[in-house]
């Protein structure tokens, strides 16, 4: 009866360490995927953050264009009066 018992004892401490063992992975494993979700959240932000720089001096660029264009027309129908 102690043989069983003790045999069952150490069955029930496997299983504990078996089932701390798990969770301890899937703990890590659900640390390891929310980093890698951050990482691509963190990425996609970067790349919309540069877009938004991009078209931003684009059309800083073209305003400035078309400034210079109106200036020298204004200065060609100046001269021309």
């Amino acid at each position: 009866m102690a043989v069983a018992k003790a045999r069952e004892e150490r069955r029930a401490e496997r299983e504990r360490l078996k089932l701390e063992e798990q969770r301890r992975i899937e703990a890590l494993e659900a640390e390891r995927l929310a980093a890698a979700e951050a990482a691509a959240r963190a990425e996609v932000e970067a790349r919309e953050q540069a877009d938004k720089e991009r078209i931003a001096r684009v059309i800083a660029d073209e305003a400035a264009r078309k400034a210079a264009r109106d200036l020298r027309y204004a200065n060609r129908k100046a001269r021309q009066r």
